[in-house]
């Protein structure tokens, strides 16, 4: 499967997605590479300070219209992770066209709701010509507190939305995601059941 993990939005989780599922696809004993399209280069640092001992990861970077390079992981691995840059692209362009299923982070956040209508019209765009297209929004750094409304308000609004459906699944803003990133973990590997859960959830839906 080619995955691509994408948005219109900077901060909203989009790394963290990846290099999550990655980890959770690694520790299945699967073949998977991440691309990473972001300049910011977030999940090609985590997989640096990765450790030899962890479950193998590959990561290469790739910019611009990154559809050829894609491809070609493509032919080499059993999954490619996509995590396209927080902004319209080339690259995020070029990720719609060759992902089997597109993911986008999204926080329980009016700033980030705003982006999802620019973002569904590419994605319909994307359809055009990928008619394979799966694209689906997930409510990411969604509040931890049950008395916070935030969440499902946002997936009310998502859900007026025609190319995008919407994960089952919430990934909550838990500090072992923090820490994860900077030790070059995935939450699966690691000791909190509940983020453990949220991302083995997300793997299963995506995956299945």
């Amino acid at each position: 499967m080619i995955l691509g993990i994408l948005g219109e939005k900077g901060g909203t989780g989009k790394s963290t997605v990846a290099t999550n599922l990655a980890a959770y696809l690694a520790g299945q004993g699967k073949d998977v590479l991440i691309l990473d399209a972001d300049p910011q280069g977030t999940a090609y640092k985590w997989n640096q300070r990765r450790d030899k001992e962890a479950p193998r990861i590959s990561c290469v970077q790739a910019f611009g219209d990154i559809y050829d390079a894609v491809m070609d992981q493509a032919r080499r691995f059993g999954h490619v992770i996509i995590d396209a840059g927080g902004h319209d692209s080339e690259a995020l362009r070029a990720a719609l066209l060759a992902a089997d299923v597109a993911y986008a982070p999204l926080q329980a956040s009016q700033p980030d709701i705003e982006t999802s209508g620019p973002l569904n019209r590419l994605i319909g765009d994307a359809k055009k010509l990928n008619r394979k297209l799966i694209a689906r929004a997930v409510i990411s750094r969604a509040p931890t507190n049950p008395m916070i409304n935030e969440t499902m308000e946002a997936r009310e609004a998502l859900a007026e939305l025609d190319q995008l459906d919407l994960s089952r699944v919430f990934v909550r803003d838990r500090k072992i995601y923090r820490d994860a990133m900077v030790e070059g973990l995935g939450v699966v590997e690691m000791t909190n059941s509940k983020a453990k859960a949220e991302i083995q959830l997300l793997g299963q839906e995506i995956f299945a």
